[in-house]
């Protein structure tokens, strides 16, 4: 996201240079409603770009968060079916040790 407010700061400050190279530059024409009607679609093409580029963003982060959640339950999973096992195997080779009766 900060890369994009770089690259959106920079193309505005592009902008205002060829704006002010302009032979007619005035202060006062910027104000003028074509002006304006510019200034104005810019802000609102970045912010469909920003809503979007945010929307996928935080797609990809719940995704990885399911993940690693994800993968957290089956470590847990694992490690209770080994302590199982070691049980089991503990049992077994307990109950096959021959008594001396």
């Amino acid at each position: 996201m900060k890369n994009l407010s770089l690259v959106g700061v920079s193309l505005l400050g592009l902008a205002f240079l060829l704006y002010y190279i302009l032979p007619e530059f005035s202060f006062i024409r910027l104000f003028e409603p074509i002006s304006l009607m510019g200034i104005l679609a810019g802000i609102g093409i970045g912010l469909i770009i920003g809503g979007i580029v945010g929307y996928v963003s935080k797609g990809t982060a719940i995704k990885e968060a399911q993940k690693r959640q994800a993968y957290l339950q089956l470590q847990k999973e694992k490690t209770e079916l080994e302590k199982q096992a070691a049980e089991l195997a503990k049992q077994n080779s307990s109950d096959n040790t021959p008594s001396v009766f």
